[in-house]
């Protein structure tokens, strides 16, 4: 019983934690760091909220599904 106790536990902390998402800024870190090893030599990373209209291409979403980040070459 203590060990179905605790495998919930921390199911349920693991639930928890994978639902806050990354922070935003981390994750566009992470992104940049990808295209700038790919030699792309002009492009921008933009943060907004999620559905909101853009130009680029959403590549990444942040803060548990509530932001995107927006990717635009040139």
């Amino acid at each position: 019983m203590k060990k179905l106790v605790l495998a919930f536990g921390l199911m349920t902390l693991a639930g928890t934690a994978l639902a806050a998402g990354k922070p935003c800024e981390e994750l566009k870190s992470e992104i940049a760091a990808k295209i700038d090893a790919n030699g792309v030599p002009h492009y921008s990373l933009e943060i907004v909220d999620k559905g909101a209209a853009t130009d680029g291409k959403v590549v990444g979403s942040c803060e548990g599904g509530t932001k995107d980040i927006v990717y635009k070459r040139g």
